[in-house]
């Protein structure tokens, strides 16, 4: 399943400036003086509740605990990120000592609030090098201003899902490469019924399953701040293209009102009854979780899979996409950080662990010996997400102290114009600079 999910901009603000103004008091140094080898128990929180999901980290933890008797874990599950930040904040006997989070869009608020300890020392120490250990995105986006204070624990990549028999059907014989091609293909796979439709080619309202500012972002190469931190939407022509091309889309399809009336009829994004499942939508923006889904669905037609369309004067760089994940780190707050690195380095770097969590929840892996296993699922569609994953131009957007709050801003603004509540582009990104500049100052 994918790793973020959707709150307003408001509330992830709010939630920053209370993280960033409390946490740092219940911080403790970065310095760890327990010993790893003696007998201990650590408490490990993580946010999975699937059961297969959480059998399938057990079983891990279990082959940690074999390898390192004198380790035990108590293992804390469905835990969500309200609840780590608290105990962050609160630390004691009941906080744990190692933390798994799927908001990757918090790298930047555990480093900087010190939420998270500086895991620089221990990668020295174990003579790992992140850059050459995980994948260049994945080892990117869990730093923050040059600190690491998390690893990745698998990733997501993000591609197009589309039905093979409504592309026969169409004529369509191959998925689109550029965003002229696609929009074409998305009429040309739309049917409507009355005042409705029958069938969407595809769902790029700012309200649909999946279809975010971030994800359409990494396919332009939208630069969201500047090198100084300073929000740089009004500046930056991607910003301005992806909000055109995208309300272009959404007019060519009957305008906003007309697709989210159609929306509200749809079934739940985490149900057998997910628009694409039932072949409501013939093409879905989605990562590498749903071909498992759609399996498990027994839909009554093939699926196939491929990068997400590019702008057409980027068709060089097709192939790449969107990318997150889980992250690991240490909670500041533990005395058994030495113990905890031991953890938190077997789940993070073990080929054999990471390759067996992959195949068991269907994500990416996020070590480069994971990803040139023979071990790793070899299912064709999977595998898609697996080269998005390793594309050099595939990428997540920046680490900020306020979390993702300056995606859901711009999300926000680009809802607005796309149902044409706000018409003057240049003066509606410049709203949204001013406003993100507000609100990462006031977080810190």
């Amino acid at each position: 399943m994918p790793r973020n999910r959707r709150i307003s901009a408001a509330a992830i603000a709010a939630a920053a400036i209370s993280l960033l103004a409390t946490s740092c008091v219940g911080a403790t140094e970065d310095g760890a003086s327990d010993d790893p080898n003696a007998k201990t128990t650590l408490t490990f929180w993580h946010g999975w509740s699937a059961p297969s999901e959480v059998e399938a980290i057990a079983a891990n933890v279990k082959a940690f605990e074999k390898a390192h008797p004198n380790i035990k874990v108590k293992v804390v599950k469905g835990l969500t990120d309200d609840k780590i930040n608290q105990a962050l904040r609160a630390g004691g006997s009941n906080a744990p000592d190692v933390v798994s989070s799927f908001t990757t869009d918090n790298v930047g608020r555990f480093c900087s609030s010190n939420a998270f300890a500086d895991l620089k020392p221990f990668l020295d120490k174990a003579k790992i090098d992140p850059a050459k250990t995980f994948l260049p995105q994945m080892a990117k986006y869990t730093e923050h201003n040059g600190k690491r204070c998390a690893v990745p624990l698998l990733g997501d990549a993000y591609g197009l899902y589309y039905n093979k028999d409504a592309f026969k059907e169409a004529g369509i014989t191959e998925p689109p490469k550029t965003l002229s091609e696609f929009d074409k293909v998305v009429k040309k796979l739309t049917k409507t019924k009355g005042d409705g439709f029958e069938r969407l080619g595809f769902m790029p309202s700012y309200l649909g399953y999946e279809t975010t500012v971030e994800h359409y972002g990494s396919q332009f190469g939208v630069q969201y701040l500047d090198g100084a931190g300073k929000s740089n939407t009004a500046k930056d022509p991607a910003v301005k293209n992806m909000l055109k091309w995208q309300k272009n889309l959404v007019d060519d399809l009957g305008g906003a009102a007309k697709l989210n009336k159609f929306r509200t009829s749809l079934g739940d994004e985490w149900g057998p009854k997910h628009p694409f499942h039932t072949g409501q939508v013939a093409m879905q923006l989605d990562g590498e979780w749903r071909g498992k889904m759609a399996a498990d669905a027994g839909l009554d037609f093939e699926v196939g899979a491929a990068p997400f369309p590019v702008p057409d004067d980027q068709v060089e760089d097709y192939g790449k996409g969107y990318l997150s994940g889980t992250i690991l780190g240490i909670a500041n707050t533990s005395a058994k950080k030495n113990a905890a690195w031991e953890l938190v380095k077997y789940l993070s770097t073990d080929t054999e662990a990471v390759v067996s969590f992959a195949n068991a929840i269907h994500n990416v892996p996020s070590t480069q010996e994971a990803i040139k296993s023979p071990k790793l699922n070899s299912d064709p569609v999977y595998r898609t997400f697996v080269d998005i994953a390793q594309h050099p131009k595939s990428s997540h957007a920046p680490s900020s102290v306020n979390g993702g709050a300056f995606l859901l801003t711009l999300q926000d603004y680009a809802l607005k114009y796309e149902k044409g509540a706000e018409k003057d582009i240049d003066a509606l990104l410049k709203k949204n600079d001013q406003q993100v500049d507000k609100d990462n100052e006031q977080a810190g």
